[in-house]
């Protein structure tokens, strides 16, 4: 009896031993990162949105189709970081400078080209495109190594994790972790020197002589 009961004990021993190297082995597998970057980086995703509106009697864009147009914009909820371009406005220039009026109500300018589309817009008509990118970390939080010991000197594998999810939620338009943006226009310029010329035409504190005060208060 005692000799079966230590066979059955040891093979529970070997089960629960092969049970956690399974488990173990995925995440011990996987490549060692030892750098200081992450492996977790946002990834940047865009969906466009069309609107064909149609050019006036007079090549104007009408009341009823910038109506259209604006309630359209209200259900997407335009906003900063959606980029809005046309497609076929060569020769619109009215419908073009309609659309673009409406546009600019949302604090935004109409761009260049136009991503590709499925078909074309009808004749008479100017297709508006709203490109809207997202930015997401997939595999953030992630846990599996949490209870292993890391014999190699690497990265956690939820190293990285929160500041790559922080900055995909704050950034305002997600095309600037891909493109980034020049250093090189005025706006930007005058935007970065806003501060250091608020900081230097700032009144010292001690301008106005010192405040006399007295034991009693008065």
């Amino acid at each position: 009896m005692q000799t079966k009961t230590l066979f059955r004990t040891a093979a529970l021993i070997g089960s629960a031993a092969l049970s956690i190297a399974l488990v173990m082995t995925p995440a011990s597998a996987r490549k060692a990162e030892k750098g200081v970057e992450s492996a977790h980086q946002p990834q940047v995703s865009r969906t466009d949105f069309v609107f064909d509106v149609a050019s006036g009697s007079d090549g104007a864009l009408g009341d009823a189709e910038a109506r259209r147009l604006s309630a359209w914009f209200d259900a997407l909820g335009l906003r900063y970081g959606d980029h809005v371009t046309l497609a076929g406005a060569k020769g619109m220039a009215g419908v073009r400078d309609g659309v673009g009026e409406i546009v600019g109500r949302y604090g935004l300018l109409t761009e260049g080209d136009a991503p590709v589309t499925a078909g074309s817009p009808p004749a008479g008509s100017i297709r508006v495109v709203v490109s809207r990118s997202t930015a997401a970390v997939p595999g953030c939080p992630s846990w599996r190594d949490r209870t292993m010991d890391d014999l190699a000197g690497a990265q956690g594998d939820d190293y990285g994790c929160a500041v790559a999810t922080n900055l995909a939620a704050m950034v305002a338009d997600p095309q600037d972790l891909i493109r980034g943006r020049s250093t090189t226009t005025d706006l930007r310029t005058a935007t970065g020197s806003r501060a250091i010329q608020t900081y230097q035409n700032q009144t010292p504190t001690g301008a106005g002589g010192l405040q006399v005060m007295s034991a009693g208060g008065k």
